[in-house]
């Protein structure tokens, strides 16, 4: 089979031994004859699935008991309302911090529902950059703020969370949950679909305190309602079974690597090396994100001229390369350095680069 180095932005790679294992057991699990997405959600068998996937993550990312896990449905966008459902009040307003367009989205899905606050935004410099935040400018009555850790599109991630006033911090982490360690003293929620470090597409993880669970808006549709699902154990409805499996194998597979500190370390390694051709090609390369700000997940980076990008995209694909084209909205060239994708094939990568730029200097 011809070698494949994935590098799409998400859905993305997943670890090669949760593919094999998935491949031996997913179809017949346990001997019971049913495949993991045919068995019903309410047996033991499927609860075992659920549970422990929930308990490994909980392991893994060293998750204080003061704080439920949900599994939910409809990615991290349908966050983008279900956070002011649950939690903005009629009095209160919500702030975001933008730095990048997913930030935009959820703002723009939160003013529908409600008051909102730009606290802090990098918008004016083309989202090169996290912006300077302070929770002491808050405006009162603030229900939440909330951040986006680390931005697909633009390349640039939080390198510290700031620390935690009095008001609820809220953070999607889609696209770097279980790469770093998080700071649970600082945040109450954190929410990521699993499709680029945790899974496959279809199921969300919610990380949520219990305090803030409490303070939730009782008023919603059961479906829409933190409080309802955590109740339900992430089984008021059908769950996405067979994406929570692969969940709870990839949690495994982190595990048995060290854990995240280790794909924490990794992530800086194989960014590094991407970095380093980009920073040393004398402009051939040039990266989108101020270097205090540079995402360890997403490498963003232009080329000379539109021209020589697309030369540059051809050469990879037929190299084996599959999704180094930056998103539609912006062009360029994008490097998703995700958990689950190998130091060798990043290593490959910035060979090829170092010998494109050498032909065409």
């Amino acid at each position: 089979m011809t070698t494949v180095y994935n590098f799409n932005a998400g859905p993305s790679s997943i670890p090669a031994p949760v593919l094999r294992k998935a491949k031996e057991e997913m179809f017949n699990f346990e001997q019971s004859s049913m495949a993991v997405m045919e068995m019903s959600h309410r047996s033991p068998l499927y609860e075992k699935i659920h549970f422990g996937a929930m308990n490994k993550l909980r392991d893994i990312y060293e998750i204080p008991e003061e704080y439920e896990i949900l599994f939910l449905q409809g990615g991290a966008s349908l966050q983008f309302s279900m956070v002011p459902l649950n939690f903005l009040d009629k009095n209160q307003t919500a702030s975001y911090v933008l730095t990048g367009s997913w930030s935009e989205k959820a703002l723009k899905e939160a003013s529908a529902l409600g008051n909102v606050h730009t606290l802090s935004s990098s918008k004016d410099s083309q989202y090169r950059c996290i912006p300077p935040t302070d929770y002491s400018d808050l405006p009162e009555n603030t229900a939440y703020v909330h951040l986006t850790s680390n931005n697909t599109i633009f390349g640039t991630q939080w390198p510290t969370f700031p620390k935690k006033k009095n008001v609820p911090v809220i953070v999607d982490m889609s696209s770097d949950v279980l790469s770093r360690n998080i700071p649970w003293e600082d945040l109450d929620m954190v929410y990521a679909g699993a499709q680029k470090n945790a899974g496959m597409s279809g199921v969300t993880l919610v990380i949520i305190r219990k305090t803030l669970l409490e303070k939730a808006n009782t008023q919603l549709p059961p479906s829409l309602s933190y409080k309802q699902h955590a109740k339900s154990d992430s089984l008021y409805n059908t769950p996405p079974t067979a994406a929570v499996y692969i969940t709870g194998l990839v949690a495994e597979w982190i595990a048995e690597c060290g854990g995240v500190t280790e794909m924490a370390r990794r992530a800086e390694e194989k960014a590094a090396m991407i970095y380093n051709a980009i920073d040393k090609s004398n402009g051939f390369f040039t990266g989108h994100a101020d270097a205090s700000s540079r995402s360890l997940m997403n490498i963003t980076f232009r080329l000379e001229n539109e021209e020589l990008e697309k030369l540059f995209l051809n050469e990879a694909k037929e190299a084996g390369f599959v999704g180094l084209n930056g998103h539609r909205s912006v062009g360029g060239c994008r490097v998703s350095n995700y958990n689950a994708v190998p130091l060798k094939h990043v290593e490959i990568l910035r060979d090829f680069m170092v010998t494109f730029m050498e032909k065409h200097i």
